[in-house]
């Protein structure tokens, strides 16, 4: 298992973490996903590729900067 962190721009609310954690949990491979606002930081733990979990945090609407 690993631990992939980006940093997210736009996550304000919890309607926010709700949509990134939806879209993050569609993707094979991914087991648990945190969301912490204040930080505008998602941390992944599973299997899946980093570009792939970047993917669908912009296809949600939201900016993935580190």
């Amino acid at each position: 298992m690993e631990e992939i962190k980006l940093t997210v721009e736009g996550m304000s609310c919890s309607h926010c973490r709700k949509a990134v954690e939806e879209a993050l949990k569609g993707i094979a491979g991914v087991e648990k996903v945190q969301v912490d606002l204040e930080k505008k930081e998602v941390v992944v733990t599973g299997t899946a590729a980093r570009e792939k979990l970047a993917e669908a945090i912009e296809e949600a609407g939201y900016e993935v900067v580190g």
